[in-house]
């Protein structure tokens, strides 16, 4: 029903990992000298460990200089590097070309002119230098301080002429091209604390826009950002192990006041900080960067705090308070009127000009209903046919029925915001991604420490143990092989076929594929999981194997080479990271090798409806889950395995609704047999086949059913789709109406008595009058309740009111035709004593006079009405219903709102348990996009700095907006900043580095030059001179060419695989729209997910805002947040307001209709309404007692809650009405006793049995919505028709009316009963009519 899980993980290069080279250009570490060009000599094998290797420590002395070779210890080098030689000599004098390129490179060391400036570096090394530091400018440019910073921590080690007073050579090796010539393999760095915490102080907040992440947690190796200390910094720049650094670095950080001896001068150089600008002409650190660069923040305020009165629930003393005034108000208002005479009845017909017209109004029902009542009796199979006609007519329309089971079409209006914000996305991005996930644990399994040789003592789960893994590489392995028929495509589909590929989306290979799981930092190859290494470290020595590489991965996922023996590289086999909180799950804080769960994630591309790959995105679907169905039962006796597919939600509720057919059916039946039996009326065991009424009840049944079927089928021909949500309430709602009207005539045909010279026809018409007023009144007050109710915007509300209303007014018209006709059918064969079901045969005697079993009437009649009329009983009953009134009024605070998608499964469903270890595992929540809309000019200076977050952009920029909301999880519920195309795009235009270049001459030239090729027309084609904003036109020539720049080692800032999707352009390269992903916090229930979306909401609009404030920004551009879960959840902001719109609208003609048809009674219509809004009121108190939240699904229930509820009401308010009963006891006595027993057996006795059995139902959903609030409604609103309701009319009823002419009002029962209303066409009838006219003249 949801499409995408909450939280499920999306893979890093969506979150838009920088590919590969991010790992190693984050400059795990810059290299120190110049790289080695082919064929390097390499040094001889045999290093030598001397304490007097650097004896000169004093100004003006280097400690190594030039280059020797490449270092025999380091067997795998993403950069391979030389390293210098010994050289413990005097400084030289700085050459002309080497100044030139030391003031770009090393601007602090240049002293003046080149005769004065003196360094420890050859030109070959500063050029190295240069390569190296433009590779971290890459990551660090963003922050000018830290970027110098670094940069000068090099170019002093390096170049620094003062080189040997904080430099101390440890180690060397004889170079075999160079006699007498050392190699350096290890030397010793003297650092003073204050310099390289200040420095690293100055880095430790830059972030990287492909991650959200901290640059720093790629420099420090195993203890990532959170655990990183200037120390452990520089350590791991000086680790040889790491991949980049050519060779061994001892930093030793001294504490200001120490001094070393022995001639030694710590390094303790000027260091800006993140707040300050290295020169004029750049500008400190963004806020993003550096926190010592933001304005004071104000936290935003959080949900406001419970409402109180004192230290009381404020709204439970407020419902105290008015059931206390209410309660002391009935019994004041009881005491003074006690003992008071009640005013006499007024003679009917003689009051004002709206009585007059009230009581026309009431005499012209009267005169139609008999008319139309004989006319039908007289000619049943004539109006049965043409009934049952009109009926089959409107029923073929089904044949173009379409059903909505799409749950963003039920439940989310196509013109609502969110399903416009889906459709932009679709339309630019494509649909959102489909996850496939597993999810596995080892419960019972017991912890193990790991006691690492270089990482340390490790507690590891028992899920992270080496067969698990291997487990989960077989399951793997399976999936990659697996392939799937696409009947129609015609043709087999695999892996590759359906995945996402962001590094090579075109042509993909299994490899491609994007799979997050913990075996890819093995990238899925058993044989590295299999490695061992023997290794030493300092002094000690021991074996290293795959615990120490993932302990080093999860700390270090953008690593392309761990510091261990093994050389392995933690990237992923597709090329991209796998980050450690998507991979595992249930950890504490970053003890990541604690998880509890890991999670294996497959990402598929997404198709829209009609695209014929979307048929093969299903069925591999189908076959992932059967593999990994397969692994969970091979596997149960030692792991537990959850999973999904994205198309299992709709799978499973498909299925529930296939299984809970048969208890649909049962409820039916139920029903159906009920009234089959309850209608007759039997006066002897002999007459009971003569007097059954099963054929009759068959038949109303079908009269009901044929009005739903009429009524669906003639919307259908109008075009408008159903649901499941209609065939399953619809009948239920129109049957219980239906029913009714059928037991209240029947039965009152059953007790009336055919008058002298009355033919049969005449007897049913009479009774039609009768009793068709009421049913009228309830009919019209449904249907245009429902009718009202369809001006909701939810189309699954919209759709259900129209057809309730429609159904229930098409049930009125088929039961006063062909249900009138089955009846006069019925009593003819009654009369005649032919047998029901087989009216051929019977016993030809009519029936004896007297009346048949009774047991409900009765009842009411001796027991029931004169204990609850009593006058102690009846104030207790009106207290006791008032406070349930405030107690739901109360508990309607408590109610929660929404719908977790676990409600929307069945009980056996897998899906429960895989929901169930998202929610307990689950370390990252969904993926948000913020999306801008076209009008925005990016390329302008002002536009780029509204929305990036590196130095120069606005304080209040797009991705400076998201990274402060990230700060406050609980208020924002954003965990992780935005990614931004533009900053990556400004660090891929630098200079300093080799990204954007363009080919200067050649065949090619003008045209992009790849940051892998050495082609010498690259050479010095940099695309920008200077660090600055690109001009319009530059910004829209590269940035082209930055989204389809593939990542590497020499340009980790490529957009392939990151960007190329976030950006969509027309032919002309105007931006049409884009995105920035950040990531949500761990969302659980519907609550959150609501709560989240309008707190992005709320940050988008404030973007906004600010965004079309840049100059040339078009009015109606829009920044908004985009997620897959919004289009569901979208309606619970409104679903409260909405629902109380609703069912006011659906109040509202409940009392008009009321007023009109009980003649103009106030006091009626508005006990009518106080008695139906109070069952509202009671039914959502009970809703919040028994765990029912309120949603959609519940607001149905609801607005059919109105309409049962007339059902319960509107009769016995009609009948107390119509009563001529001298008192408004005695009215009340019979209106319960007449009307009671007909409410009981044809509304609450028809739902009672087929809302029972729902309880048997699979799905969670029928449990709660069908069975717990239908019998809520059901039990609520009897009690209120059949005990407050009659209570409430003793008090407040109407004053009874009398014929004109009678003084006194006898017990003539109902009104329309009493000879006096008769309106035949005798003399007599009509002398009283002339009688009547007489009065009004006089009146």
């Amino acid at each position: 029903m949801w499409g995408q899980r909450p939280g499920a993980p999306r893979v890093p290069f969506g979150c838009r990992l920088e590919a590969q080279a991010v790992a190693q250009l984050w400059t795990h570490q810059v290299p120190l000298t110049p790289q080695a060009p082919p064929g390097a000599t390499t040094l001889s094998p045999s290093p030598q460990v001397a304490p007097s290797l650097t004896p000169i420590h004093q100004s003006g002395f280097c400690a190594f200089y030039g280059e020797c070779g490449r270092n025999p210890e380091v067997n795998v080098s993403l950069l391979p590097s030389e390293v210098p030689c010994l050289s413990n000599t005097p400084a030289r004098t700085a050459t002309r070309a080497l100044l030139s390129l030391l003031r770009s490179v090393c601007p602090e060391l240049v002293r003046g002119d080149n005769e004065t400036t003196r360094v420890c570096c050859s030109y070959n090394q500063l050029n190295a230098l240069r390569l190296s530091v433009g590779l971290s400018g890459a990551v660090l440019a963003r922050c000018p301080a830290c970027a110098r910073n670094f940069a000068n921590l090099y170019c002093h080690n390096i170049c620094s002429p003062d080189q040997s007073l904080f430099t101390n050579v440890t180690r060397v090796a004889p170079h075999a091209a160079l006699p007498g010539a050392l190699a350096v393999l290890e030397y010793q760095l003297f650092y003073r604390r204050r310099y390289a915490e200040a420095a690293f102080e100055s880095c430790r907040d830059v972030r990287l826009p492909a991650t959200g992440g901290y640059a720093i947690a790629t420099m420090c190796g195993r203890y990532g950002a959170e655990l990183c200390t200037a120390q452990r910094w520089l350590d791991f720049q000086g680790d040889k192990n790491n991949g980049l650094a050519p060779l061994q670095i001892d930093f030793q950080l001294l504490p200001n006041s120490s001094e070393p001896g022995q001639g030694i001068a710590p390094l303790d150089a000027p260091v800006w900080g993140c707040d300050q600008a290295p020169d004029a002409e750049q500008e400190p650190c963004s806020c993003q960067d550096c926190a010592r660069s933001c304005a004071p923040v104000e936290p935003p305020a959080g949900p406001p705090p419970p409402f109180r009165i004192g230290r009381a629930d404020g709204v439970l003393v407020i419902c105290a308070a008015l059931f206390g005034a209410l309660a002391l108000t009935f019994l004041l208002a009881v005491l003074c009127r006690r003992g008071a005479a009640e005013p006499p009845p007024k003679p009917r017909g003689r009051g004002g000009c709206a009585e007059r017209a009230s009581h026309a109004w009431q005499r012209g029902l009267e005169r139609a209903f008999r008319r139309w009542g004989t006319t039908v009796a007289a000619w049943p199979v004539t109006v049965l046919l043409v009934a049952l006609a009109a009926a089959a007519g409107l029923s073929a329309g089904m044949v173009t029925l379409r059903l909505t089971t799409d749950p963003v079409e039920l439940w989310s209006a196509p013109g609502s915001r969110a399903r416009q914000e889906k459709a932009f996305h679709d339309q630019h991005f494509g649909p959102f991604l489909r996850t496939n996930q597993v999810i596995v644990t080892a419960p019972g399994r017991a912890n193990r420490t790991y006691d690492s040789l270089l990482l340390g003592a490790k507690n590891f789960s028992g899920v992270l143990a080496e067969d698990v893994l291997l487990a989960l590489l077989e399951l793997q392995d399976t999936l990659a092989a697996t392939t799937a028929w696409a009947p129609g495509s015609g043709r087999n589909v695999s892996l590759q076929d359906v995945c996402y590929a962001p590094l090579n989306p075109t042509e993909p290979a299994v490899g491609d594929c994007a799979v997050s799981s913990v075996t890819q930092y093995f990238q899925n190859n058993r044989s590295r999981l299999a490695l061992s290494a023997w290794q030493q470290d300092g002094k000690d020595m021991g074996t290293v194997d795959w615990h120490d590489h993932l302990i080093y991965c999860v700390n270090s996922p953008l690593s392309f080479k761990d510091i261990t023996a093994l050389e392995l590289s933690c990237m992923a086999e597709y090329g991209g990271p796998v980050f450690p909180y998507i991979a595992l799950g249930g950890y504490r804080e970053s003890e990541y090798t604690e998880a509890e769960a890991l999670i294996v994630t497959y990402s598929l591309n997404n198709f829209p409806a009609g695209d014929p790959r979307l048929e093969w995105v299903l069925q591999w679907e189908r076959q992932f889950l059967g593999v990994v169905r397969d692994f969970q039962r091979r596997h149960q006796h030692n792991l537990s395995v959850t999973f999904m597919a994205e198309r299992s939600l709709e799978d499973e509720i498909n299925r529930t609704s296939g299984e809970d057919i048969p208890v649909f059916a049962t409820s039916y039946l139920l029903v159906f047999a009920y009234i089959a039996l309850a209608l007759g009326e039997y006066t002897a065991w002999r007459r009971v086949l003569v007097e059954s009424k099963v054929t009759l009840a068959l038949g109303g049944i079908a009269v009901v059913l044929g009005a739903v079927l009429a009524a669906m089928g003639l919307l259908a021909l109008l075009g408008l789709p159903s649901s499941l949500i209609i065939i399953e309430v619809v009948p239920f709602l129109v049957l219980a109406v239906g029913a009714d009207n059928i037991f209240i005539f029947v039965q009152e045909l059953q007790q009336s008595q055919r008058e002298p010279g009355e033919t049969r026809e005449q007897q049913v018409g009479r009774v039609l009058a009768q009793v068709a007023p009421s049913m009228l009144l309830c009919s019209a007050s449904e249907a245009v309740c429902f009718l009202l109710g369809a001006l909701s915007s939810m189309p699954a509300v919209r759709t259900f009111a129209l057809t309730a209303s429609l159904a229930i007014a098409l049930d009125f018209l088929l039961q006063m035709s062909g249900f009138v006709a089955l009846v006069a059918l019925d009593y003819r064969r009654q009369e005649a004593g032919r047998f029901d079901l087989c009216c051929c045969c019977g016993t030809g005697k009519a029936a004896p006079p007297g009346e048949g079993l009774r047991l409900l009437r009765p009842f009411l009649e001796r027991y029931y009405t004169p204990v609850l009329l009593h006058r102690c009983v009846r104030p207790a009953v009106v207290l006791l219903f008032l406070f349930l009134a405030c107690a739901g009024l109360f508990l309607l605070f408590q109610v929660s709102v929404g719908l977790d998608q676990e409600l929307a499964l069945p009980e056996d469903s897998y899906m429960l348990q895989y929901f169930s270890a998202l929610n307990q595992y689950l370390a990252v929540g969904v993926p948000t996009y913020f999306v801008t809309t076209g009008g925005y000019n990016f390329s302008s200076a002002e536009g780029t700095n509204a929305i990036c977050s590196s130095s120069g952009c606005d304080n209040d920029s797009l991705t400076q907006s998201i990274q402060l909301a990230t700060a406050f999880p609980n208020v924002s519920y954003l965990a992780i900043p935005a990614t931004s195309w533009v900053d990556d795009f400004l660090d891929w235009l630098n200079p300093m580095g080799r990204c954007c270049r363009i080919h200067w001459f050649g065949e090619h030239k003008g045209e992009f030059c790849p940051s892998t090729s050495n082609d010498a027309s690259c050479v010095l084609g940099q695309c920008l001179r200077t660090a600055r904003r690109p001009t319009a036109q530059e910004f829209e020539r590269f940035l082209p060419w930055f989204l389809q720049d593939r990542p590497t080692l020499q340009c980790a800032k490529g957009g392939l695989g990151a960007y190329d999707t976030a950006v969509s352009m027309d032919a002309n390269g105007t931006i049409l729209a884009s995105r920035f992903m950040a990531y949500q916090r761990p969302l659980r229930t519907s609550q959150e997910y609501t709560a989240a979306l309008r707190a992005a909401r709320a940050l988008a609009e404030r973007i906004t805002r600010t965004l079309r404030a840049v100059p040339g920004t078009d009015p109606a551009f829009r920044v908004f947040p985009y997620t897959v879960t919004y289009v569901y959840y979208e309606q619970y902001l409104t679903v409260v307001y909405e629902g109380l719109v609703t069912l006011t609208l659906c109040l509202v003609p409940t009392f008009a209709v009321s007023f009109l048809l009980l003649g103009m009674d106030v006091r009626s219509s508005l006990a009518t309404l106080l008695t139906i809004a109070m069952v509202l009121l009671d039914t959502v108190g009970f809703m919040a007692l028994w765990g029912v939240p309120y949603n959609a699904v519940a607001l149905i229930n609801l607005v059919a809650a109105v309409g049962i509820s007339v059902e319960f009401v509107s009769h016995i308010t009609c009948a107390f009405a119509c009563s001529c009963q001298p008192t408004r006891v005695a009215r009340a006595r019979e209106a319960t006793v007449t009307m009671g027993s007909k409410v009981v057996a044809g509304v609450a006795m028809t739902n009672l049995p087929g809302v029972v059995v729902l309880a048997f139902a699979k799905a969670r959903l029928i449990q709660i919505f069908f069975f717990r609030l239908n019998l809520i409604i059901t039990l609520v609103g009897l009690a209120h028709g059949l005990v407050f309701l009659p209570v409430l009319l003793s008090y407040i009823g109407p004053r009874p009316q009398v014929p004109a002419g009678q003084d006194t009002p006898g017990d003539a029962g109902l009104g329309l009963g009493n000879p006096g209303y008769k309106d035949t066409d005798t003399g007599k009838d009509r002398d009283k009519d002339k009688d009547k006219d007489k009065d009004k003249a006089k009146g």
